[in-house]
């Protein structure tokens, strides 16, 4: 795929447009959203992905494009699932609900920043190690495996990052909230906010999510405009989503065993992949020949949209069969 030196710019010109348009308008009046708005928001957002994705379909391709909507599903399906995460760092630290736009909006910046570098260095890895995807499929693997013996976790059981730890401990602190500033002179001294250590908390988080999501779009595409834009449009309506099905996420009681189906099979995916690259042969009547199936990606992408529908449907089906205490304890922050 053939990306000009200007499409990248631009691409990157107009997520920074979006994003400084959001720290502007939450930056000047915080609050927390109304239905309609985040509807309307999420709307936009989802709707500009899905012109995006049919942009590239005619464009780059029918093969091109398919991968985009199978990396845009996929990177959006293990936000919702982040989201639990974010749910409880909000709920432990007590951040007030006007503040929590903001909060994520830090966040999420933080996430596009460090999945920018996990992708160039991940793209790069890739040039010059085909054998890079023996890796990728192998740690989504043991992701999946771990995901699916752990299920869902108690909000007991989560625990704050050693990084988080250590600036609440060695760190002057002030307990009290001071809007969206991050730090605060206070009798002579400079100190820093609850807002300081939540974002510290939400950016370690976002470093984890990256670990998996990466090289599970990388399993889907190996083009390095389609994991940027499928990780931009994927965050960007993210905030959103938050206000508006935070209810239902706790419905959504098998979305772990869901996710992990299908890191694995991308995982699976990368390894044959890897396989049928590096052409690992037999003999076969003196004629050497690849015997490792590649996984087309049409295939992929209806796997997905199988796994989240099914998951989907099932969960809400379970969910609403159970007592309040029930769902409690079979919902929890699903973290990788």
């Amino acid at each position: 795929m053939h990306v000009t030196p200007l499409a990248w710019w631009l691409t990157i010109g107009v997520a920074v447009a979006v994003l400084l348009f959001d720290v502007v308008v939450i930056g000047r009046r915080p609050h927390e959203p109304s239905r309609k708005e985040v509807s309307i928001a999420l709307a936009a957002y989802v709707g500009l992905a899905m012109l995006f994705g049919i942009g590239v379909w005619l464009v780059a391709g029918h093969e091109y494009g398919t991968e985009f909507f199978a990396g845009w599903l996929t990177e959006y399906s293990l936000s919702v699932d982040n989201l639990f995460i974010f749910l409880i760092i909000m709920s432990r630290f007590g951040v007030p609900r006007q503040l929590q736009q903001s909060a994520l909006l830090v966040g999420i910046v933080l996430a596009l920043v460090m999945r920018g570098i996990f992708i160039a260095v991940g793209a790069a890895a890739i040039n010059e190690f085909s054998w890079v995807f023996y890796l990728f499929g192998l740690f989504l693997v043991y992701t999946a495996v771990k995901l699916t013996k752990e299920g869902a976790e108690n909000e007991d059981d989560f625990e704050e990052s050693r990084l988080v730890k250590a600036v609440r401990r060695r760190l002057p602190t002030t307990p009290a909230w001071h809007g969206t500033r991050l730090l605060v002179r206070e009798g002579g001294k400079r100190l820093i906010t609850p807002m300081f250590v939540v974002v510290v908390a939400l950016g370690t988080t976002d470093l984890l999510f990256a670990l998996d999501s990466i090289p599970a779009i990388y399993g889907l595409t190996k083009e390095p405009f389609l994991v940027l834009t499928a990780n931009i449009f994927a965050l960007m309506g993210l905030r959103q989503l938050y206000f508006l099905i935070g209810g239902l996420l706790e419905r959504l009681v098998y979305l772990t065993y869901g996710l992990a189906f299908l890191l694995g099979f991308i995982g699976l995916k990368l390894i044959l992949h890897a396989m049928h690259e590096n052409e690992l042969p037999f003999v076969n009547g003196g004629r050497n020949i690849s015997w490792a199936p590649d996984i087309p990606i049409w295939l992929s992408l209806a796997v997905i949209i199988g796994t989240l529908v099914v998951t989907t449907v099932v969960s809400l089906i379970a969910s609403s069969k159970m007592s309040p205490e029930d769902l409690d304890d079979a919902t929890g922050p699903r973290g990788h």
